[in-house]
């Protein structure tokens, strides 16, 4: 499946990212299902489940982080600490195209701090550059990687998914 920077719609999801771990993520409801309301309603996401959020519906595959380089020999991006790179799936559940948004996504540490998705790197840690600023279309969907450029010593705890700047969100313990 072609990877992609695939997470515009606002979705909390714990991480438990530590150098050289991989986990997975993903959203919806304590039961499992999808929850759904208006933008400002609280949302909550469990791992590999779907998560919705205006007209996208994520899932988190997956999280590694300790990666120290993205790209290749000669082309790539070195970390300033080191990368968390998030593996999500981005399904366009709405009537019209929606555009995906890498640079919209959000991490935390548990101290609270804010980290932003580093759209240079992800464009080295996806196979095609749909993961930045990409159209998806009704019914569509796309997997692609968010990476996030953190402190060495740092672990995640949450990921913030939106499906727009101003979107509401989805959030998971």
């Amino acid at each position: 499946m072609t990877t992609i920077l695939a997470l515009l719609a606002t979705a909390v999801v714990a991480l438990g990212c530590g150098a050289g771990t991989t986990d997975t993520a993903g959203g919806s409801g304590s039961d499992g299902a999808a929850v759904k309301g208006d933008d400002k309603a609280v949302k909550t996401a469990k791992i590999g489940q779907p998560a919705r959020d205006g007209k996208f519906e994520f899932t988190v595959k997956s999280s590694k982080c300790g990666v120290a380089k993205v790209g290749y020999s000669v082309l790539g991006e070195k970390a300033q600490g080191q990368f968390c790179l998030i593996t999500i799936n981005v399904k366009n559940i709405g009537k019209e195209s929606q555009m995906f948004d890498g640079s919209s996504q959000k991490a935390y540490a548990a101290d609270g701090t804010e980290y932003s998705a580093d759209t240079g790197a992800a464009i080295y840690s996806n196979q095609n550059a749909e993961t930045f600023l990409n159209d998806i279309n009704p019914g569509n969907q796309v997997t692609g990687v968010v990476v996030f450029d953190i402190p060495k010593k740092v672990k995640l705890t949450k990921l913030e998914l939106h499906d727009s700047p101003f979107s509401g969100g989805v959030t998971s313990p």
